[in-house]
C-alpha cells in the first residue's frame, strides 16, 4: 500500500478551497504537490453517512484535474477500453492495477457493497481517468498504466511528477 501520510487541519482547509465543499471520509494524504498541498486524498470506503465509496484515491488538485478533464474531452477512453481488448499484455497490467487498488481498499476496510468494484473501469475498461491518475500518483509509476500514460501526457502542470522523479530528470 502507498504511503498515507495523516491529514492537518491546514490539508482540511486546502481540501476545502480545491473541492469547494467539506472532504468526506479522509483517511490521509496519499499524494502531494511540489508547493505542498494535497493532490490526492485517500478516502475512506464507507463515508461517515454509510454510504459505500469505491475511489480511494481522490484526485483533488485543482490544475492535475483540469488537465485530465482535458484528456477526458478528447474521448481516450474509447481508444484506452479498445487497446484493453488488443494487448493482451496491457490488458494483465490494468487487471494487475486494478488488483492492487482492490488490495489498498481491504487495508482501509472491508464494505461488502462494493467487493470486487475497483474504480476507473478497471479491470475491463477505462471510464474514469481522474481515478486512474489518482492511483498512478498514490501507489508510484509502473501500478495503474492508464494513469502513467495520462500523466506522461498531461506533463507536470502543478509537480505531478514526484519529486524523486524531478531528481532522476535532472
Amino acid at each position: 500500500m502507498p504511503t498515507i501520510e495523516p491529514v492537518t487541519e491546514a490539508d482540511v482547509a486546502a481540501l476545502e478551497a480545491q473541492l469547494g465543499r467539506q472532504p468526506r471520509g479522509i483517511v490521509g494524504i496519499a499524494y502531494r504537490c511540489a508547493n505542498g498541498e494535497p493532490g490526492v486524498v485517500a478516502t475512506s470506503p464507507r463515508l461517515p453517512d454509510g454510504t459505500p465509496f469505491p475511489t480511494t484515491y481522490y484526485l483533488t488538485c485543482p490544475r492535475i484535474v483540469a488537465a485530465v478533464s482535458t484528456v477526458e474531452s478528447e474521448g481516450v477512453m474509447v481508444e484506452m477500453t479498445r487497446r484493453l481488448e488488443q494487448d493482451a499484455d496491457l490488458a494483465a497490467a490494468y487487471r494487475a492495477a486494478h488488483e492492487a487498488y482492490l488490495a489498498d481498499r481491504a487495508a482501509l476496510g472491508d464494505v461488502e457493497e462494493i467487493a470486487g468494484i475497483s474504480a476507473g473501469g478497471m479491470p475491463s475498461r477505462v471510464k474514469c481517468l481522474h481515478v486512474l491518475v489518482g492511483h498512478a500518483l498514490a501507489a508510484g509509476p509502473g501500478v495503474n498504466p492508464f494513469g502513467d500514460e495520462v500523466l506522461a501526457r498531461i506533463g507536470d502542470v502543478c509537480g505531478s511528477i514526484r519529486p524523486q522523479e524531478q531528481e532522476e530528470q535532472r
